[in-house]
C-alpha cells in the first residue's frame, strides 16, 4: 500500500511541476552515465592536449608528455598516477552534468512540445528537432561552462605533476576560487565560445538522432517503446554526437587548458579561431579528431546509460516517455 502511495505522489509531482521533474530526472540519469564512463573522458582529454604544436613552439610551455595512444595513455595514468586518478576532475564533471543535462532536456522538451508542437500526422519535423537540439545545447552549456573549465584543468593536474610542475589546485572549490581571483568572472568562461559551439553540435546530434531514430523505429518496425528501441536509438545518437562534436571538443580542451596572464587572457591562443588555425597548420586537419576513439567509446556507453536510465526513471515516476 505504501508503495502505491509513493507512486501516486511521484505521479502527482510530475504532473504538477513537469519542468522541475524533467530537470531532476535528467540530472540524475546524467550523473549515473558520467561516473560510469568518466575514465574514457579523462583519456580523451589527455590525448586532445598532448602534442600541441603551439606549446611545442613555445619554450616556456613546451609539452614534454609523450603521445601514447588511448590504451597506453590509460595504462600510463594507472601506473604513474594511480587507479583512482582515472576519475580526476570527476566532481566538477558531475556539477557540470547537473546543470547541463538538466537545462538541455527542459529546454528541448519545452521547444519540441510547447513551442513547435507536433505536425498533423503526429510527428516532429526534423528541422524543428535540429533547432531545438542546437538551442538547448548552446544555452545549457553557457550556464555550465565554469564547471567544465575546472574539470578540464583538474584533469591535466596529473600531467603537470609528472612534468615536475607545481599543482595549480588543492581541490574543486579552490580551483573555482583561484580562477575567479586570477581572471575575474570572465575567467570562468575561458573557452566558452568553442565550448558552446561543441555543446550545440553534440546536443543536436544526440537529441535529434535519438528522438528521430526512436520514432522511426516505433512507426516503421514492430518494436515497441522498450529497452531494445532505447538501446538502438542511443547507439546511433552517441556516434553522431561524437562525430559532430569532436573538432570543437579538441579546440575547447586546448583553449581551456592554456596558461593565462594576470588579466585572465590566454598566453597561447588569442581565440578559438586562432587555436583552430594553429592546430590545423601545425598538426594537420586530423588533429581535430584527436581523442575520437576514446571519445566515441565513451559517448556510446554514456548515451546508452543516460537514455536507458532516463527513460526508466521517467516510467517509474509516471512521466510520459521522451
Amino acid at each position: 500500500m505504501s508503495r502505491q502511495v509513493e507512486e501516486e505522489r511521484s505521479l502527482a509531482l510530475a504532473q504538477r511541476w513537469p519542468k522541475t521533474s524533467t530537470f531532476i530526472l535528467s540530472s540524475f540519469a546524467s550523473i549515473v552515465a558520467e561516473v560510469a564512463t568518466f575514465p574514457l573522458e579523462l583519456t580523451k582529454t589527455r590525448l586532445q592536449i598532448q602534442g600541441e604544436a603551439a606549446l611545442n613552439c613555445n619554450r616556456f610551455f613546451k609539452d614534454r608528455t609523450p603521445y601514447r595512444g588511448m590504451i597506453k595513455t590509460t595504462i600510463g595514468i594507472i601506473q604513474e598516477e594511480g587507479f583512482l586518478k582515472l576519475w580526476q576532475g570527476g566532481i566538477p564533471a558531475v556539477y557540470r552534468q547537473i546543470v547541463y543535462s538538466g537545462f538541455r532536456m527542459v529546454i528541448y522538451e519545452y521547444l519540441r512540445d510547447s513551442v513547435f508542437g507536433k505536425s498533423e500526422d503526429n510527428k516532429y519535423p526534423l528541422w524543428q528537432s535540429v533547432i531545438g537540439g542546437t538551442l538547448s545545447g548552446a544555452l545549457a552549456q553557457f550556464f555550465s561552462t565554469p564547471a567544465d573549465l575546472v574539470k578540464i584543468q583538474m584533469q591535466m593536474e596529473g600531467v603537470r605533476k609528472l612534468q615536475g610542475k607545481p599543482l595549480r589546485y588543492r581541490g574543486v572549490h579552490h580551483a573555482f576560487l583561484k580562477i575567479l581571483k586570477e581572471g575575474g568572472v570572465r575567467g570562468l568562461w575561458i573557452g566558452g565560445v568553442p565550448n558552446v559551439q561543441r555543446a550545440a553540435l553534440v546536443n543536436m546530434g544526440d537529441l535529434v538522432t535519438y528522438d528521430s531514430v526512436k520514432r522511426l523505429l516505433l512507426l516503421n518496425t514492430s518494436l515497441e517503446d522498450n529497452i531494445m528501441t532505447h538501446s538502438l536509438a542511443s547507439i546511433c545518437s552517441g556516434f553522431v554526437a561524437c562525430l559532430l562534436g569532436t573538432p570543437a571538443d579538441v579546440i575547447k580542451s586546448r583553449v581551456m587548458n592554456q596558461p593565462i596572464d594576470e588579466k585572465g587572457k590566454g598566453l597561447v591562443y588569442k581565440s578559438s579561431t586562432d587555436c583552430l588555425i594553429q592546430s590545423v597548420k601545425g598538426e594537420g586537419f586530423l588533429s581535430l579528431y584527436k581523442g575520437f576513439l576514446p571519445g566515441w567509446l565513451r559517448m556510446m556507453p554514456w548515451s546508452m546509460v543516460f537514455w536507458l536510465t532516463y527513460e526508466k526513471i521517467r516510467q517509474m515516476s509516471g512521466v510520459d516517455p521522451f
